[in-house]
């Protein structure tokens, strides 16, 4: 099977990277609110970085595992534990079925990430396993998780290649304040200079009104040249809108597609994951850059996801026939029973190996 829930926690949804194409309709992306720390936990859990993962947002589930599997949670720090024992974050680690996964409280960030190994046994809706609660489609039956919910693993592993290698330091969330980088427009042209570097020059806090649809943040007024509403136009993550009364909301992953308030600016995208990590009552701050930097940033951050995928999840090959036979030896000398099918780890003269057994269709004859 896979896991089933105890309890469902705050808000705890099934999101990948979005659903995309489909905006033009009315229908938002949605999907994870920090793309960073879900990649990182399906990439330690050789995963695509596109697969779904469990979103906890601040009051952690309490999952029941009834297989096993290799998992990877990463993102805020919300006490995970396991049997009551106190669970690494941004590692791979095989937990096994009977086990159980709980969250004790907040402790920095406000957003968890759950990956498994082969990713969740859920469907795809408009090309995306991705919960919009609004909608009510993808994840489960378009819902967040509660008690007495279970969902299966499409293909649970208990062995991945370089198992010690799967862990990173774990990123911290506590600091109070928090510097945001920023593409100005397409709708800077509608404030005033005093108005530019108030939005530039101030810090911002938090609202309580901060959900996967938006932040909204209070501080001093943002002064427009002829008020906030403009013709409707379309809204990207990360769109800073200014309505009227002259505060920043910062439009999240369940934005809406199109919207009538100036925008003034856009959070590049790798600093979107602080902001989803950031809690009400933090202050934020803004800081403009060129849109050739902020591409730059995110060319950098894909190329390092690139480099741990190599890392983590290339498996080496026998380079030869006669590697290949010293492999086969290897694996007849183990004294592990391999009665049962599924992958196996051999080290031939250092070298690390998986070796993938399947039962024959037909039983073998010579």
């Amino acid at each position: 099977m896979g896991v089933k829930f105890i309890s469902g926690g705050a808000l705890t949804t099934i999101q990948d990277m979005g659903r995309f194409g489909y905006q033009e309709t009315g229908m938002p992306v949605s999907g994870v609110m920090d793309k960073r720390s879900a990649a990182l936990a399906n990439l330690l859990v050789g995963n695509r970085t596109e697969e779904a993962v469990l979103e906890i947002t601040m009051l952690g589930p309490a999952i029941e595992f009834t297989e096993d599997n290799i998992v990877a949670v990463t993102g805020a720090d919300l006490g995970a534990k396991l049997n009551g024992a106190e669970f690494p974050r941004y590692e791979a680690v095989l937990v096994r079925a009977g086990q159980t996964l709980s969250f004790s409280g907040i402790r920095s960030g406000s957003r968890a990430y759950v990956a498994f190994a082969g990713g969740l046994d859920v469907p795809q809706v408009m090309g995306s396993k991705s919960t919009n609660l609004k909608s009510v489609i993808g994840g489960l039956n378009g819902r967040k998780i509660g008690a007495g919910d279970a969902i299966g693993f499409a293909a649970p592993k208990t062995f991945l290649p370089n198992m010690k290698k799967r862990r990173l330091k774990p990123e911290d969330f506590s600091a109070k304040e928090h510097t945001l980088r920023v593409v100005m427009g397409p709708q800077d042209d509608c404030f005033t200079e005093q108005g530019i570097a108030t939005f530039l020059g101030s810090a911002y806090t938090i609202s309580n009104e901060y959900d996967r649809m938006g932040c909204r943040m209070q501080g001093p007024v943002i002064e427009h040249k002829n008020g906030g509403d403009i013709i409707t136009d379309g809204i990207s993550f990360g769109s800073v809108q200014i309505p009227s009364h002259g505060n920043p909301i910062v439009m999240m992953a369940d934005h809406q597609t199109t919207g009538g308030y100036t925008k003034i600016a856009t959070v590049v995208s790798v600093d979107l994951p602080v902001l989803a990590q950031s809690l009400p009552g933090q202050k934020i701050r803004f800081e403009r850059i060129e849109i050739e930097e902020a591409q730059d940033l995110l060319c950098s951050w894909m190329e390092e996801l690139g480099r741990l995928d190599r890392e983590w999840n290339t498996v080496t090959e026998p380079a030869s026939d006669v590697q290949a036979v010293a492999l086969s030896a290897a694996l007849c000398e183990q004294k592990t029973n391999f009665s049962s099918q599924g992958t196996y780890r051999i080290v031939v003269n250092g070298e690390e190996f998986l070796v993938e057994l399947q039962k024959e269709t037909e039983p073998f004859r010579e």
